[in-house]
């Protein structure tokens, strides 16, 4: 099989990038909010699940249309952000982040959700009365007794992001180095009917996410043989 080219090199390095990042923020940000969906029962509970699982059925190209009119230039928060002296997140990695991010959300909130609702409340009470703080909670009772749910979160999270397209061409475009993904350089190659440089990029692709959901999903097996 030929070597990687520089700009095989570099998108598997924006590729990588994006993934742990968008993993690293929806982990952050998906656990206060798949608590609440587990454990609160509230009118606005059920528009808040629509609007986490939408990237489930929404097509990736419509929902990076309205990233790019918003993101952009002329959009809202484009607009926003150069009246403060920056600049707009269109075709920029920034602005693939923030789609990731996005696209990626119902990924890291479901299997949290699960969790959670299998942990239930009691033990956190139970820690609560015997004075833990709210961080003590999560780090001494939560993180560990759902801890198949976040490695669960995280795999897929890392794997959908590796695999995104539409949403990252119709935001990003094809930048080298900038927005440049795997998927995207893929499809590059197809265009130009390079088929030897797409499917050496393609199975490298597929041979990856396997191993690493394999060795996840087995680690997680394991953890979850010695449960109590």
């Amino acid at each position: 099989m030929p070597e990687l080219s520089p700009q095989d090199w570099q998108a598997i390095a924006v590729t990588l990038k994006l993934c742990a990042l968008t993993t690293a923020i929806l982990l952050v940000l998906a656990t206060p909010l798949a608590w609440w969906l587990a454990h609160r029962q509230s009118p606005s509970r059920t528009v808040v699940q629509a609007l986490v699982a939408l990237p489930l059925v929404l097509p990736p190209t419509v929902l990076g249309f309205y990233l790019l009119i918003a993101l952009g230039p002329r959009g809202p928060v484009g607009q926003t952000l150069e009246s403060m002296g920056l600049t707009h997140l269109a075709f920029s990695f920034e602005g693939i982040l923030v789609a990731s991010v996005i696209y990626s959300l119902p990924f890291a909130v479901q299997p949290l959700v699960e969790a959670f609702r299998h942990l239930g409340t009691r033990p956190v009470e139970v820690a609560a009365s015997l004075g833990a703080g709210p961080l003590d909670r999560l780090f001494t009772v939560i993180l560990p007794l759902c801890r198949g749910g976040f490695i669960v979160a995280a795999t897929l999270t890392f794997a959908h992001t590796l695999g995104e397209f539409g949403v990252i061409l119709m935001l990003g475009g094809s930048i080298p180095g900038e927005t440049q993904v795997l998927s995207v350089l893929i499809y590059d190659y197809a265009e130009a009917m390079d088929y030897a440089a797409a499917h050496r990029l393609s199975l490298g692709l597929l041979i990856f996410a396997f191993v690493v959901l394999v060795a996840v999903y087995s680690f997680n097996r394991r953890f979850d043989g010695v449960r109590p």
